[in-house]
C-alpha cells in the first residue's frame, strides 16, 4: 500500500452530544440514508398521498460546461431547472445527473458539470459512478430469492450461518435486513477511517470489517431499535456466499444485472479501486478521520470552499471494499432506474415475498412520519420507495413510485457537500417537489 502523499487538511470534530456508536456520522456507505435526518429531509417534500489534492486556488462553483437538458422539456422542467441550477451552484456540484421518467407528466434528463473537476468533458447520462448503500438492495434482493428457495428464513438466527456473531442466537436474518439487529457499525472504527485516509487504496476483507464491529458493544437489543449499520449487510454478503457457494458479485450478475439488462452496472472485485468506463470522478472537501463526528466542515472551511480558496480531493480512486455489499457497487443512472422499477414494481421476487418486503417499512425515526425502513428498501413519503448511497465523493438517490410510475434517479459530486447536505438527495427532493405539488 502507497500512503497519499498529500497533506490532508485538517478538520477539527465536532463535539459529540451522544455516544458515538449512536451518532448519525456515517457519511460513508450510505450515508445519507444511513443519517436518518438525510432521510427524513428526503420525505419531508410535499408527496400527496395516492400520487486527493493539496488546497488550493481554485474558481468555486460548477464546474464547466453548464447544465443541460436533454430531449424536449415537459412542463415541470421550466420551474425544475432553475431549482436544480440553484442547488447545484449551492452546494459546488461539480457533476451531476437527474433522470426522471413519468408516462403522466414526461420523461426528462438534467445534466450539470463535467467528469472531471473544471474539465472540457461533460457529464453524460450513462457515466458510472460509485452508488454506495443503493449497494444493499441488490444484498438484500438475493436475500429474499434465497427465501423464496428454501435455503434460508427471515426467522434463523444469524448463529446458524455465522456463529462468531455476537448475541447471534437472538438477532434474525430480516433483523439484519431491516437495520434492527443492534450490531455495532465498523463505520465508525478510528483506524478504519484513519487508513482509509493514508491508505485509500487498501483492500479490506469482509472479516476484517467484522472483526472491528465485533469488538465493539452492541447499540440495542435485537429487534428493538433501527440502527443503520454497515456490519448488518457486509454480514448478509458473507451468508450469500456460503448458501450458494458463488462469489456474491456472480450472484448479483446472474440473478439481478442480466435479467434486466444492467450492463453499467457491478460490484467490483476487493482488491479493485478501478472505475469502469466511461466514469465521473468524485471528490470530497473532508477527510475521513476528520468527518467521523460529522459530515458538515468548520465555518471557516466551508467560507475558504465558497470562496474558491481550497479545493476538493479526488477520492476516485479509492478502493470501496471497505463497504463491500453494503455499498461498494457501481452503476449509472439508467441501470439505477432499471432497477428500482424492478425492485419496487416487481420483477425480481415472487409476488407474496414482493407484498412481505413492501409491507415491511417501519418508520426509521420516532416520529411516525420520518422516511421508512424495511427488508433492504427505504420509502420516502408515503408513495416513492428506494434507497440511498453514498461513498467519499458521489451521492446517489433512486426511487420508484408504484402507484403513478414516477422514476428518479440523481447523482451528484463532491459528495458530501462541505455543509453536510448530501447533493444527490437535495436535487432529488427538489424533483419530488415539482413532480408532486
Amino acid at each position: 500500500m502507497t500512503p497519499r502523499t498529500t497533506t490532508p487538511r485538517t478538520t477539527t470534530p465536532r463535539p459529540a452530544t451522544t455516544d458515538r456508536r449512536t451518532r448519525t456520522v456515517i457519511r460513508r456507505a450510505a450515508t445519507s440514508l444511513v443519517a436518518v435526518a438525510a432521510l427524513t429531509a428526503a420525505a419531508a417534500c410535499t408527496v400527496p398521498a395516492g400520487t486527493g489534492t493539496s488546497p488550493g486556488a481554485a474558481s468555486p462553483g460548477t464546474a464547466s460546461p453548464g447544465a443541460a437538458s436533454l430531449g424536449t422539456a415537459p412542463g415541470y422542467a421550466a420551474t425544475l431547472r432553475p431549482e436544480l441550477e440553484r442547488i447545484a451552484e449551492d452546494l459546488l456540484v461539480t457533476g451531476g445527473v437527474v433522470l426522471v421518467r413519468s408516462p403522466e407528466l414526461g420523461d426528462w434528463t438534467w445534466v450539470t458539470g463535467s467528469r472531471t473537476r473544471l474539465g472540457n468533458d461533460p457529464v453524460q447520462v450513462g457515466d458510472h459512478v460509485r452508488v454506495g448503500s443503493n449497494t444493499k438492495t441488490w444484498t438484500g434482493t438475493v436475500i429474499l430469492q434465497l427465501v423464496q428457495e428454501g435455503k434460508i428464513a427471515l426467522a434463523d438466527p444469524v448463529s446458524k450461518y455465522r456463529p462468531e456473531v455476537p448475541g447471534g442466537d437472538r438477532i434474525t436474518i430480516a433483523n439484519l435486513l431491516e437495520m434492527r439487529s443492534g450490531l455495532a457499525n465498523y463505520t465508525l472504527d478510528v483506524d478504519l477511517n484513519n487508513r482509509g485516509d493514508i491508505y485509500p487504496t487498501q483492500a479490506w476483507k469482509p472479516e476484517e470489517l467484522l472483526a472491528k464491529a465485533f469488538a465493539m458493544p452492541p447499540v440495542a437489543e435485537p429487534g428493538t431499535t433501527f440502527y443503520y449499520s454497515n456490519t448488518n449487510t457486509v454480514l448478509l454478503g458473507l451468508i450469500i456466499e456460503q448458501l450458494t457457494g458463488t462469489p456474491v458479485a456472480e450472484e448479483f450478475q446472474n440473478r439481478l444485472f442480466a435479467p434486466l439488462g444492467m450492463k453499467g452496472t457491478e460490484l467490483p472485485d476487493l482488491s479493485s479501486n478501478a472505475m469502469p468506463a466511461p466514469y465521473a470522478r468524485g471528490y470530497t472537501y473532508g477527510t475521513n478521520l476528520g468527518t467521523m463526528y460529522s459530515p458538515v466542515l468548520p465555518d471557516d472551511v466551508q467560507a475558504a470552499a465558497k470562496a474558491g480558496e481550497i479545493t476538493p480531493m479526488d477520492v476516485t480512486g479509492a478502493n470501496p471494499s471497505w463497504a463491500w455489499t453494503a455499498g461498494s457497487g457501481t452503476s449509472t443512472a439508467e441501470d439505477l432506474a432499471r432497477w428500482v422499477q424492478a425492485l419496487v414494481g416487481g420483477g425480481m421476487l415472487n409476488a407474496d415475498m414482493q407484498r412481505q418486503r413492501l409491507d415491511s417499512l417501519q418508520p426509521s425515526g420516532a416520529d411516525p412520519g420520518s422516511a421508512a425502513y424495511g427488508l433492504a428498501l427505504a420509502r420516502f413519503g408515503p408513495s416513492v420507495y428506494g434507497h440511498t448511497g453514498e461513498l467519499p465523493g458521489y451521492n446517489s438517490f433512486m426511487g420508484y413510485d408504484p402507484a403513478r410510475r414516477i422514476t428518479i434517479v440523481t447523482w451528484a459530486t463532491p459528495a458530501p457537500a462541505v455543509n453536510g447536505d448530501p447533493p444527490a438527495v437535495e436535487l432529488a427532493k427538489a424533483v419530488m417537489g415539482a413532480l408532486y405539488s
